[in-house]
């Protein structure tokens, strides 16, 4: 096996050091209230905060990439995950891959096993606020949110928005920069503003 140079030694010592600091990470998620079922890997620090009595579910094999250069496009944000009310849960299961996405659940979201989320994507399943009195806004994340259940092997494009009470089918594909109100398909492609479904020639 050929030398490594400088370059190759010192990206393999920092992928190091960026492990170590996963156990750390995962630790803080632990002390927030956030559940493991098996092996999760934390690249970068993610932004987790689980209200009382709701459940964040991390299964086997999740993967949560929060560091800039940890996606080959870059992650401008980390990775947030939310629980925003009483019994609220999210749910990520096994082999869930993430970069620099934001999930906020106030009532359900549930993400099949799998599945992979672009850098920078939404999935809100609530308006956050909603009117008070002739001008203002409340904070509001439960009363007007609908559950989102997105199937397994899907595949949700950089900066993609998945808005409240959606459904995603079964290896689905939902295009960059897509904002989907409306539930997708098993095996459908979805892209645009709205997003619409589209026939794939293949």
């Amino acid at each position: 096996m050929p030398n490594r140079t400088f370059a190759e030694f010192l990206g393999a010592s920092l992928q190091s050091l960026r492990e170590s600091a996963s156990l750390v990470w995962r630790l803080e998620a632990k002390l927030k209230g956030a559940q493991f079922q098996g092996r999760v890997r934390l690249i970068g620090r993610p932004v987790i905060s689980v209200a009382r009595d709701s459940s964040l579910v991390f299964q086997d094999g999740v993967r949560i990439a929060s560091s800039l250069r940890a996606n080959p496009l870059g992650c401008f944000q980390p990775s947030v995950l939310r629980t925003l009310a009483s019994g609220a849960q999210l749910i990520l299961a096994k082999n869930v891959g993430l970069s620099g996405t934001v999930i906020c659940a106030g009532l359900s979201i549930e993400i099949g096993e799998g599945t992979i989320i672009g850098s920078g994507a939404l999935i809100i399943d609530n308006d956050f606020h909603s009117p008070s009195g002739e001008w203002d806004w409340k904070t509001e994340c439960q009363a007007n949110a609908r559950p989102i259940k997105i199937g397994r092997g899907v595949f949700i494009g950089a900066r993609a928005i998945i808005l409240k009470g959606v459904t995603i089918g079964d290896r689905a594909t939902i295009g960059a920069g897509a904002v989907v109100a409306k539930d997708v398909g098993a095996h459908q492609t979805a892209c645009g503003n709205p997003a619409k479904t589209i026939s794939v020639v293949g």
